[in-house]
């Protein structure tokens, strides 16, 4: 008889029965050492936990490592930590914030530096101390321990933004991380210890610098070593934005959702919106050789919307837009490209039909009347030359063509480009939890889809995330490349959105089966969501992009 103190554990398909308390750094043994990239942690019960996790039931266990999205964050947690905890040792009123993707890695800005001490030497000094951490194997240690006395050792340690965080925390314990003296709120799993950190490098950029690894995919590393200053000047406005309104990290944010202040935000987060989409509209008037509006940019950024209300402001300006459909160029079924999975690949451009959309635009620019194609979704094939639709293009009008490849210029490869005027749209949140701990807009985007496919399109949560890895290797590979390219780039992140899809997204996220693979992101979704003070969506306009995904939008899709 099996004594109850053992546990049955399935790793890589093979039965082991052993001591209840197990960690699973002990189960994975020299698989650490021989794993093509380093493994970080692992999934038990469909949750993901440290490598110091002790298991006390019986289940099964799967390694993540870096080269994973959830291994990844544990990594990206523990060095974020290791870097706190040096800039905390040579000088203490040091300010470092975490922010967005570029250049490979994630850009730190540098804030409270001495006035004697340039950024560089700031630079160097914390590159030596991290290595110093490292090599010292400092372990990671976590506890827990109740709000009040959280408080007063993160007022000690200078942390006004994990403070004020707290006043709204979810429990009446607060679960703590600590590398040395530096101590932090545990948001998930960290790696044992510092010695387990064996990448990283920091190299200057934009008052502050590049906090950047190596990754097991090439493809992604040559993309993001490239310089972005367009995309970066985006994220800059954005943030300082939210330095105006006072609203740089969660904390902030609920404090005015507690105090009625929300409303006022709402309002000029909404403003500056409409202001941006009227700007973008005057740009594109007085460009008098433009014919063709392309907007473009990853799933669920709001494109839709944006095209809606760029076209009123369009009509502002005395010009009528015209919408000429994608959808309706696709090559038939049969003959779409495959995956590396061996699914229709139809985010892929050679699912279009380029030769026909050329000559279509080109009859269109010139004024003639074009037979535009229609394509039946059921039968997968496009219809017969009879049903086409005929079109022309005015000389008060301009055409307007939303869809993933609309940087590509490969795609209006038939147009000159001073008769071109490309947007790209995506939801750059430059709101951090706290200063050490950002939220990844890739996130934001997930939870605004599973909010609109489970009201909407049937979907739930489950499937949303589920399906969002291959739609992130769509983004990767056909709209980042070119998003430079773009005229002018509209950020259609709203500072106050994650209070309300919190109203939606709690629930929606609860229903995945505890036994389903997406239960893994969904708990991590869950955790972030409830930091959030819920917003009830009342004072959200009827022409915001927010309405897009949660209903009551004064637009038809």
């Amino acid at each position: 008889m099996k004594s109850p103190k053992a546990v049955d554990v399935v790793y890589h398909g093979q039965a082991l029965t052993l001591k209840a308390g197990t960690s699973v750094l002990d189960v994975l043994g020299q698989e650490l050492e021989s794993s093509a990239s380093p493994i970080t942690g692992a999934v038990i019960h469909n949750r993901l936990v440290g490598l110091k996790h002790r298991l006390l039931s019986s289940t099964e266990l799967v390694p993540v490592s870096r080269s994973d999205r959830e291994g990844f964050l544990i990594y990206f947690r523990s060095v974020c930590l290791v870097l706190a905890e040096a800039a905390h040792a040579i000088a203490p009123t040091l300010q470092l914030v975490v922010g967005q993707a570029i250049k490979g890695g994630y850009h730190i800005m540098v804030q409270n530096r001495p006035r004697d001490v340039s950024l560089e030497q700031v630079i160097d000094a914390l590159r030596a101390r991290m290595r110093a951490i490292v090599e010292n194997d400092r372990p990671f240690r976590s506890w827990r321990i109740e709000i009040q006395e959280a408080e007063g050792l993160f007022e000690q340690q200078g942390g006004s933004d994990k403070v004020q965080l707290l006043q709204t925390w979810h429990s009446s314990h607060v679960p703590i991380i600590s590398c040395g003296e530096y101590y932090d709120i545990k948001y998930g799993p960290f790696l044992p210890s510092t010695g387990h950190i064996d990448d990283f490098a920091l190299q200057p950029y934009e008052r502050g610098f590049v906090l950047s690894f190596s990754t097991q995919d090439p493809n992604r590393r040559r993309l993001d070593v490239e310089d972005r200053p367009k995309l970066f000047r985006t994220y800059q406005e954005a943030r300082e934005w939210n330095r105006l309104l006072g609203v740089e990290n969660v904390g902030q944010l609920n404090e005015l959702c507690l105090n009625g202040g929300i409303q006022e935000i709402i309002k000029v987060v909404e403003g500056l919106h409409e202001k941006k989409v009227a700007a973008i509209a005057d740009q594109i008037a007085q460009s008098r050789d433009v014919r063709l509006v392309l907007i473009a940019g990853p799933s669920s950024s709001g494109k839709t919307t944006f095209s809606k209300r760029l076209a009123l402001q369009l009509r502002v300006n005395s010009l009528k837009p015209v919408a000429l459909s994608l959808d309706n160029y696709y090559i038939d079924r049969e003959d779409t490209p495959l995956d590396e999975d061996g699914n229709y690949d139809f985010e892929s451009i050679e699912a279009i039909d380029l030769e026909r959309f050329n000559q279509d635009l080109v009859g269109l620019l010139a004024g003639d009347e074009v037979m535009t194609p229609r394509f039946n979704f059921q039968s997968g094939k496009r219809v017969p030359p009879e049903k086409f639709q005929p079109m022309r293009l005015r000389d008060d009008q301009i055409l307007i063509i939303e869809g993933i490849h609309g940087l590509n210029d490969r795609l209006t490869s038939s147009v000159p480009a001073h008769r071109k005027f490309k947007i790209y749209i995506s939801a750059l949140t430059q709101l951090c939890i706290d200063n050490h701990n950002r939220i990844f807009t890739s996130d934001t985007r997930l939870l605004r889809r599973i909010v609109r496919d489970r009201l909407f399109r049937g979907y739930t949560a489950a499937d949303s995330i589920a399906i969002w890895p291959r739609v992130k290797r769509g983004e990767l590979k056909w709209i980042y490349p070119y998003q430079e390219s773009a005229d002018v780039m509209f950020n259609s992140a709203l500072i106050y959105e994650p209070a309300v899809l919190h109203v939606f997204a709690e629930r929606f996220l609860m229903e995945i089966p505890p036994n389903h693979p997406s239960r893994i992101v969904g708990h991590r979704l869950r955790k972030f969501i409830d930091l959030f003070v819920p917003v009830f969506p009342d004072n959200v306009p009827q022409t915001s992009i927010l309405r897009e995904f949660i209903g009551g939008s004064g637009f038809k899709y």
